[in-house]
Parts: structure tokens; sequence; C-alpha cells
């Protein structure tokens, strides 16, 4: 682990200016598509609408055994 960990240490030291600007845009566009869109657009709506989480439980299973009507 400690290898391959060192492996990209290596080779991000080894970049250029250019290519470590790019590598920089894209871990700010991952962070923003996958932390902040999320919390914007993916509510847990079972934690709003349940108590417990018997409850939670409870309506999910009822909601992937229903056969489609």
């Amino acid at each position: 682990m400690n290898r391959i960990l060192q492996f990209y240490i290596d080779g991000f030291r080894g970049l250029s200016s250019w290519g470590r600007k790019v590598w920089i845009i894209i871990i700010i566009k991952l962070f923003i598509m996958f932390a902040i869109i999320r919390l914007l657009f993916m509510p847990d709506v079972l934690k709003k609408d349940f108590k417990t989480d018997e409850q939670r439980s409870k309506h999910v299973l009822e909601n992937l055994t229903i056969p489609n009507q």
C-alpha cells in the first residue's frame, strides 16, 4: 500500500505546472459533484419522514417487495 501511495506522490511531483493545474481542477470538480450536489439534490428522505430505524426499514422492505401494478 505504501509503495502504491509513493508511486502516485512521485508522479504528481513530476508533473509540469500545467499538469498540476489540470489535476487540481479535476479534484475540485469531483468534490463539487460528489459532495455539494449530493447535499443539494439528494436529501435524506427516510430520515426526514420516519423517526426510527425500524420504521425506515419497514417502509423500504414494503416498497421493495410489493409487485409493480
